[in-house]
């Protein structure tokens, strides 16, 4: 289990933007992407419209997808490109992984969110990179990764808020989110690249390799043999039903006796946040209180069970019943990341940013609407753009 949720008291991490570590973050960071991405290429279309709103003077901010963890590592090429570096919302527990972490993220200008509570500082610190108008602001609008680059999860609402709020602020020029795609193409060998990633799953299930079966075969026995352990450690046995039917089976167990606990049965909202929800009721005292070893490690599983769950909801059921090399390579990589928590870099992988048109934020926001309309159109635009780019492919992969 990845250490994304940490039992200590958070303190905010504001951006230190240098220059010269800006310089040296970006010589370490096009090593990184070959080497431990697989990235071989970045592209930019539409880079001509940031820039537009950068000349006009506007607070900007940047809303992408996010389906792999070097997204900003790539969006940096899109920051080059228009001679601006970019503030990036991240996770407070990245800059707690290792002291260069620490050091590096907010010089190159990162500064941290904790996702476990109000972030009153974070949320100050954002209007003011708006208000200012100096660099463009980076947001994930999904909100963790996905490792899914042909679905969209749901949209937070948190950069339509931020971009109103700043709009309220500001005494010249507008605020404006333009919506963001990151689209990856696999561009070599499919079965060489993955075969021998499912050859070890299948020996960690003490399986002789599949080889009677096809690649996409092979995959999808995996996935169900892992699936059948989860249902067996936490309803006793296998399941009945599709894929789909199953996952959600499992996640509603996994999350209904902990909302009786914590949240008095709510259970309203996707999957994601229903999982926030409980992180945000049983951390505080983990943090703030004495507990027992027994009480900690009782609260250590519940939040297992909910990075379970956070796992679980990124596989789509049916997601490589129309397989494309992508979807077969995201699966297997997810299969890897979540048995041991990193996956291999298959290389050759070509990363295509694109940038969409501007959408001017109001400093008010549209009440007669259930659903904020800001954050929705970021939302269909965002989705328009996934099925366009889909047509910017420029080398078919083998072994499919």
């Amino acid at each position: 289990m990845q250490q994304i949720v940490l039992d200590k008291p958070y303190t905010f991490i504001a951006p230190r933007l240098s220059r010269f570590w800006l310089w040296v973050g970006r010589r370490m960071c096009r090593g990184q992407l070959r080497k431990d991405f697989g990235i071989t290429a970045v592209e930019c279309v539409g880079a001509e419209r940031l820039r537009a709103s950068l000349d006009a003077d506007h607070g900007v901010i940047l809303v992408a997808n996010h389906c792999r963890p070097c997204d900003p590592l790539v969006l940096d090429t899109l920051a080059r490109e228009v001679g601006r570096p970019f503030h990036t919302i991240a996770s407070w527990h990245l800059f707690m992984e290792s002291k260069l972490k620490h050091f590096m993220l907010p010089r190159i200008g990162a500064f941290s969110v904790y996702r476990e509570g109000l972030d009153r500082e974070s949320l100050k610190c954002s209007i003011k990179i708006l208000t200012e108008g100096k660099n463009p602001l980076v947001i994930f609008g999904e909100g963790f990764i996905t490792r899914s680059n042909d679905r969209l999860q749901n949209f937070m609402e948190g950069p339509a808020f931020l971009a109103r709020s700043a709009a309220k602020q500001r005494k010249d020029g507008q605020v404006v989110i333009h919506p963001v795609f990151i689209r990856y193409f696999f561009e070599g060998d499919l079965q060489a690249s993955v075969t021998p990633v499912v050859e070890e799953i299948e020996n960690r299930l003490s399986w002789q390799p599949q080889t009677q079966l096809s690649l996409l075969d092979r995959i999808a026995k995996v996935g169900d043999a892992l699936l059948v352990l989860k249902e067996i450690e936490h309803l006793n046995a296998p399941q009945p039903g599709s894929p789909s039917q199953r996952l959600e089976r499992l996640v509603d167990h996994l999350l209904a006796p902990l909302e009786a606990q914590w949240c008095a049965g709510r259970n309203d909202g996707d999957a994601m946040a229903r999982l926030k929800r409980l992180r945000t009721a049983i951390l505080p005292e983990m943090i703030t209180s004495e507990l027992t070893e027994a009480e900690r490690a009782a609260r250590w599983r519940q939040l297992a069970n909910l990075y379970l769950v956070q796992q679980l909801h990124c596989y789509p059921g049916d997601y490589i019943e129309q397989p494309t090399a992508e979807r077969i390579l995201e699966t297997v990589e997810r299969y890897e990341e979540d048995l041991t928590d990193l996956a291999r870099a298959h290389p050759p992988l070509r990363a295509i940013i694109t940038v969409g048109e501007a959408i001017v934020a109001d400093a008010t926001r549209d009440r007669s609407r259930s659903s904020d309309p800001v954050t929705t159109e970021v939302r269909q635009r965002l989705d328009a753009m996934l099925e366009q780019t889909k047509a910017l492919r420029r080398i078919t992969p083998t072994g499919i």
